[in-house]
């Protein structure tokens, strides 16, 4: 009997009496396998039990008819969302094994005939994620329905070791305790990280697991819009949580963390990520030191880069350089927290997924466009670092905000086609003229008691012009303003369109015309939003117009959580998405249009423009935009 007569649908399947001719045909065919050393069978409601000589046949029938199941439960799901839970693919990646593990069968063994199967397009095509598991981190993620995960019980009776395993290097730093952890422990809670990860802290500091522990569960929380079982899951996360002494020399530590890795992944193909929370003199040791010593030997092994990635073009092109030397392109990962924002994520689905935007994003319809990056008081980040505001922020977040807003739309959604075209967008802005830069540094009085210091060698405020030479934004401003110490926190992209041609309420809007001119605001904080701004009549007898606003709150129309902008990126690392994170190239062209202004400060050509702590910036930078044409954001 042909072998779609034995696919019932699952109704059938699971009642169909063991004396029907499929089963019959099942049965004639058991004697030609050999005998195996254990039974296998698969039961639902005690109606269809395969036992026996046939047990290769057997888990072959049962992981196509799972195959079957999960094909009709994604058709009625939606398994082309993005965000699926990594405990689907860890099903999936059982069943094709179930499916493929027999190498010593004959072409003319039936059970090849079903093993041939999940090569059929139909499968691939409709479930989307066969063959897409954490062995090379191609999957697509989303919600699990309920019964698959029922499906999922005794598929392997065989016990694993760690998966995945995530090793956190300067453990002990602030970044690790309050923001990667939490991260971390954030996706296990949610079930974006499997139930066997094994998460490891590396320091030289002379600690214990049970220290460790104690010192990041202070920092975890669980989401507040579901809390189920938090303190069973975080129990279960610190206890796969360890803790290695890397000492002085790298390379002894680095080994060590090695073997503690291989102790618990065990025998099971596993993947391994490092997190580099390490100051940038220490980068390059800790990585060359993680190629030689702890890759995984049979998984994937991925890096995670803070920023800043250099500290000039040239030590940016000599950090690359020694990167490549030691892994592909494909297992760095160069991480901004702020490009971790929802606000960025939905600037490529606002552009590409609503007609009424896409006419409109050139310039023959948008006049100039506002970036701003403005922290308060209380949000005040002190720059003394040596990288100042220009290297730490410019050349990561709002060069690549741009290149997202401004983009050609790629060939699809795969990581490498998005930073295709975010390349050529940087490649085609203009280097950064000095004269079109005004920098600042704020200064605070002796009586206040919050820490803050004239820096006097980095600037803490940038407002800067630029340009990008291409045929969609030949002429558009791009107005960039990023500070810290101001009167008031927001981050937001405004783009603002042109005035109508030959307006006919020209007199009603009044004498400023700007004020009648249409805007996009996208706003990060301090509360998110979707603005627009449009002309309305006042109502009443006369005419008159207002400039209003078309206002999506995002915490008035969503109830849901958002998360943590590290818990985002780690999540997109996982999963092998990349196109959040710079490749080098694009590393290259961002250091390339901002180095005349460096260049000029490392010169000691440029004094930074003094401002008042808490106070609105430079003035200087009102002379700019007026420059340039472009009417003031209101503070």
């Amino acid at each position: 009997m042909a072998l779609s007569s034995c696919l019932l649908p699952f109704s059938q399947s699971d009642t169909a009496p063991s004396h029907s001719a499929c089963s019959s045909n099942l049965a004639a065919s058991f004697s030609n396998f050999p005998v195996s050393s254990r039974d296998y069978s698969f039961s639902r409601n005690e109606n269809l039990v395969l036992n026996g000589g046939g047990s290769n046949l057997c888990r072959r029938f049962c992981g196509l008819k799972k195959l079957w199941i999960l094909k009709s439960l994604n058709v009625r799901h939606g398994s082309h969302r993005k965000h699926r839970p990594v405990n689907e693919l860890k099903i999936r990646s059982e069943l094709r094994d179930e499916l493929g593990k027999d190498s010593n069968t004959s072409p003319e063994d039936p059970s090849l005939q079903l093993a041939n199967v999940q090569s059929d397009p139909s499968f691939t095509d409709e479930t989307g994620a066969i063959g897409a598991d954490l062995s090379d981190g191609s999957h697509k993620v989303g919600d699990l329905p309920p019964v698959l995960k029922q499906s999922s019980d005794g598929l392997s009776d065989v016990q694993r070791g760690a998966s995945l395993c995530i090793a956190v290097v300067g453990a002990t730093g602030e970044l690790a305790r309050w923001k990667i952890f939490p991260a971390l422990f954030a996706l296990y809670y949610s079930g974006y990280l499997p139930e066997d990860v094994g998460i490891f802290g590396f320091s030289r500091k002379n600690l214990t697991d049970k220290d460790l522990r104690s010192i990041i569960a202070s920092t975890l929380t669980c989401r507040v819009d579901h809390q189920e079982n938090c303190g069973e899951k975080m129990d279960a996360f610190l206890s796969r949580t360890y803790y290695i002494n890397g000492g002085h020399n790298n390379k002894d530590g680095m080994s060590r963390l090695a073997e503690r890795m291989k102790k618990i992944e065990g025998k099971s193909k596993a993947n391994r990520i490092f997190y580099l929370s390490v100051p940038q003199e220490a980068l390059m040791d800790v990585a060359c030191t993680i190629a030689d010593k702890a890759q995984a030997p049979r998984g994937w092994t991925r890096i995670i880069v803070e920023k800043p990635f250099g500290f000039s073009s040239q030590s940016s092109h000599q950090l690359t350089k020694s990167l490549l030397s030691k892994f592909k392109e494909k297992q760095i990962y160069r991480i901004d927290h702020m490009l971790g924002r929802n606000l960025i994520e939905n600037l490529t689905v606002l552009r590409f997924s609503n007609l009424v935007f896409e006419p409109l994003w050139n310039r023959t319809y948008i006049r100039n466009v506002q970036v701003i990056v403005s922290e308060s008081i209380a949000q005040t980040e002190k720059y003394s670092d040596g990288y100042g505001i220009i290297r730490d922020i410019v050349h990561s977040h709002i060069l690549q905000t741009i290149a997202l807003l401004t983009m050609e739309p790629p060939i699809s959604l795969d990581g490498e086609d998005i930073r295709n075209e975010k390349v050529k967008v940087l490649r085609s802005i203009r280097k950064l003229d000095p004269r079109d830069v005004i920098l600042g540094e704020y200064k605070s009085s002796s009586q206040e008691k919050n820490g803050v210091i004239l820096n006097g060698v980095d600037p803490t405020y940038c407002a800067a012009a630029l340009y990008i030479d291409n045929a969609r934004w030949d002429g558009v401003p791009f107005l960039v303003r990023v500070g810290t110490g101001l009167i008031k926190h927001r981050v937001e992209i405004r783009v603002q369109f042109r005035h109508v041609p030959g307006n006919l309420y020209r007199e009603n809007i009044g004498i400023n015309i700007d004020l009648g001119t249409n805007e996009l605001i996208l706003r990060d904080e301090p509360d998110e939003a979707i603005l627009v701004k449009i002309n309305n009549k006042i109502p009443g007898l006369g005419l008159q117009l207002d400039a209003s606003e078309l206002n999506l709150l995002y915490k008035d129309r969503y109830k849901t959580e958002v998360p943590d902008s590290y818990e985002h990126l780690i999540h997109d690392v996982i999963d092998g998405d990349n196109h959040l994170f710079m490749r080098s190239d694009e590393v290259a062209a961002a250091w390339d249009i901002l180095s005349p202004v460096l260049e000029e400060i490392d010169k000691h050509h440029t004094a930074p423009e003094l401002y008042e702590f808490g106070g609105r910036g430079p003035v200087g930078a009102y002379y700019l935009w007026a420059k340039h044409g472009v009417p003031w954001a209101d503070d």
